[in-house]
């Protein structure tokens, strides 16, 4: 039997929910921190496009749906469907980023699923499994600087791991899930 992770990150942010929603919900905070181009609708069945590197050099278009949107609590989205397909269960990934109070300041909780669903074979999960855990490293590790800047920390109690954890007061952790 083999395992497959999927990828989660928290952060503990010094700044309220709203503030830290504003960042993952404006377009101008989230090219700082994200892809350079993010482009959709704010509500659930909403289609959009990402945008890595620049659109007209050689940079690469991912689609995605909103799947859930209640801001300044949760925000979810499906990506990676094959091209001209909807993002359903079984051909996509489930990003979700869920907001909680905590003291004067945010726990942020991101959450990608679905890798064992999509059916790949094992050197191509572990493949795409790495590269959305290093892509999400390096994104969510620029949250903290993006709107006045954020001071960002690990959740108390929680060691932070790993070579992201040396660079940014980040952590990754990972859900462990029976796989074929």
């Amino acid at each position: 039997m083999s395992l497959v992770r999927a990828p989660r990150s928290r952060l503990y942010v010094e700044a309220p929910p709203v503030a830290v929603s504003g960042v993952g919900c404006s377009p101008a905070h989230r090219r700082v921190w994200g892809p350079r181009e993010a482009r959709s609708g704010p509500l659930p069945g909403s289609t959009g496009e990402l945008v890595f590197g620049g659109r007209g050099a050689g940079g690469t278009v991912v689609p995605f749906t909103v799947v859930d949107a209640q801001p300044p609590r949760t925000f979810s989205f499906r990506w990676t469907q094959p091209a001209g397909e909807p993002a359903v269960a079984g051909n996509s990934l489930l990003v979700i980023f869920d907001l909680t109070p905590s003291g004067g300041g945010t726990r942020l909780k991101m959450t990608e699923s679905g890798f064992r669903e999509l059916g790949w074979e094992g050197a191509v999960l572990e493949h795409q499994y790495q590269n959305h855990v290093s892509g999400w490293d390096f994104h969510l590790a620029r949250v903290a600087p993006s709107p006045a800047p954020l001071e960002v920390r690990p959740w108390a109690g929680e060691a932070v791991r790993g070579p992201a954890a040396t660079a940014t007061s980040r952590l990754r952790n990972a859900d462990v899930i029976p796989g074929r």
